[in-house]
């Protein structure tokens, strides 16, 4: 008995599938370096750009026509609580406000929105607790003729609100989150050396003092107006 045999003859391999399309999700994706909002940009050159402009009049003119003192209030210079926020009394006074600005305008710019609304939700913020500040602390030195100028108090606002929003984790957390009571904490024993060392321990001060209340009456007022100026946002 005879059998046949068949030898399988291997098969061609099959050619290899063409490379996928190049999509754009395959770029790499590379983030800003610098990616602030601009409403903190614009804080910035409003601080430092406008002690450049302030530097070219004489110093004790500008002082005496818009810097803040408590006795400004009798004979009715309100106007003096808003424009004193817009003043520095050195570069490094403008340098370092706005080196806070940038830390703390930062989540405030971001929560409040890019938008038209909310750009003017935050310079609305920035300007009503700077002037707050002012009259705080004219309140607790009633009739001194000692002027203050600096953003100071606007700027320990944003300090606040951005305490409350990193308690909430980009929202307005508790009032007293541990967030919001360390980072006031430090910033009180921060002014407390202020109080009781004056402006030598503070660049660019020089002997001039340190409205320090001021700085703690802008912090404590940030923490709660965040909040409302947050309802009156807008949200896609």
């Amino acid at each position: 008995m005879t059998t046949s045999h068949f030898e399988e003859t291997p098969a061609a391999p099959l050619p290899e599938p063409p490379p996928p399309p190049f999509q754009p999700e395959d770029q790499p994706v590379h983030e800003p370096a610098f990616n602030a909002p601009w409403q903190s940009v614009a804080l910035i050159l409003l601080i430092v750009g406008g002690y450049g402009i302030q530097t070219l009049f004489r110093e004790q003119d500008v002082i005496n026509a818009f810097a803040f003192a408590p006795a400004n209030l009798a004979p009715g210079h309100w106007e003096t609580a808003i424009t004193a926020i817009f003043l520095h009394g050195s570069w490094s006074h403008a340098l370092m406000n706005g080196a806070f600005a940038l830390a703390f305008a930062t989540p405030v710019a971001r929560y409040l929105g890019p938008k038209l609304e909310g750009g003017l939700l935050f310079f609305g913020f920035y300007v009503l607790t700077g002037v707050l500040a002012n009259l705080g602390y004219a309140a607790l030195h009633p009739g001194a003729v000692v002027p203050i100028v600096g953003a100071s108090g606007a700027v320990s606002a944003l300090m606040g609100a951005a305490a409350r929003l990193i308690g909430g984790r980009g929202t307005p957390g508790p009032m007293f989150s541990k967030a919001v009571l360390s980072l006031g904490a430090s910033w009180i024993f921060i002014n407390m050396i202020f109080a009781f060392g004056g402006g030598a321990l503070l660049p660019g001060a020089g002997s001039a003092g340190v409205a320090w209340e001021a700085h703690v009456i802008g912090f404590i007022l940030g923490v709660p107006l965040i909040g409302l100026f947050g309802r009156l946002a807008p949200r896609d």
